[in-house]
């Protein structure tokens, strides 16, 4: 049973990222507002199917079955650019699918990042690349989720899976990569092998996590595992590891690729969701997992604004 005064994780979410609104999408690039606000009012009680973080969201949500109403472990919060007229149809598909979601924000085109950190939001997920990279400029964990349907459930478990440099970590250490090549990454980490890595944009996301982890018993059997994904390999792995303890944070897998495609990895870990920096290695996920690229740190220094 879990241990009911544990901090409650809050994750904010964008209609696109938790529906399929691609559709809808189109025809507003297509034809304007108001075919878009005509659309969405004749098919407002149509439910919207799953989108690419719908699986991750509802086995968020499925940590508080047995808790009081008031005192949730996770919190799930609907930020969207839709008005509150238009946004009728996302609040009866939240119905619809059961989703125990209830606090929302309707921007009627207007960002929706600037209402994140009110909210007390841990992650914030989004189907627009500026709203994700604004919110990580105020230091909250984000990542630019691609519009999808929502893959087939493989484990009743929830599975998170992260990068490590420039995502849990900070990007010192891969700027010497790109910067003076694989060696002198090497003689970099392993001459600062007992030296902690800083932390990343998503340090305080994997500390919530972690707490929340740690409020049900380890084993098989606990319904949240983690995973580092990275493309390190020895001699690196060692500052990681040490990190992570100096941290008291604990990732039940640890895979050190030395450069292999992740895509299969992820497959065979099973994860609800996978966040990376490198645009190279999403494209490798998201063929088989959902995938968060987190535009953060060297690799995503030049890429053009959206």
């Amino acid at each position: 049973m879990a241990d009911t005064h544990a901090p409650t994780l809050t994750v904010a979410i964008t209609s696109r990222a938790l529906f399929d609104l691609e559709h809808s999408h189109r025809l507003y690039e297509r034809e304007g507002i108001g075919a878009y606000q005509e659309h969405q009012r004749e098919n407002e009680d149509a439910p919207l199917a799953p989108g690419i973080a719908f699986p991750l969201v509802r086995k968020l949500l499925a940590l508080n079955e047995g808790l009081p109403r008031d005192a949730p472990r996770v919190e799930v919060i609907l930020l969207s650019r839709n008005s509150s007229d238009t946004g009728l149809r996302i609040f009866n598909s939240i119905r619809h699918h059961g989703l125990a979601i209830s606090r929302a924000t309707f921007t009627s085109g207007a960002p929706t990042w600037p209402y994140i950190r009110p909210f007390g939001a841990h992650l914030f997920l989004s189907a627009n690349p500026e709203s994700v990279r604004r919110a990580l400029e105020h230091g909250v964990a984000a990542a630019t989720i691609l519009p999808a349907k929502a893959a087939a459930q493989r484990h009743d478990q929830l599975r998170i899976a992260f990068d490590g440099d420039a995502v849990i970590f900070g990007d010192e250490s891969e700027r010497v990569s790109q910067e003076q090549g694989l060696q002198a990454f090497h003689d970099h980490e392993t001459t600062r092998a007992h030296e902690p890595l800083s932390g990343g944009p998503f340090r305080g996301f994997l500390d919530a996590l972690h707490r929340l982890q740690a409020a049900y018993p380890a084993g098989e059997a606990a319904p949240i595992r983690t995973a580092l994904v990275t493309a390190r390999s020895a001699p690196a792995h060692e500052r990681v590891i040490r990190t992570l303890r100096e941290w008291d944070v604990r990732l039940d897998e640890a895979l050190f690729l030395g450069g292999r495609p992740k895509g299969p990895f992820l497959e065979t870990f099973g994860a609800d969701i996978f966040f990376d920096d490198s645009q190279h290695n999403i494209e490798s996920a998201k063929l088989h997992v959902a995938a968060g690229h987190v535009p953060h740190g060297v690799s995503n220094e030049s890429l053009p604004s959206e």
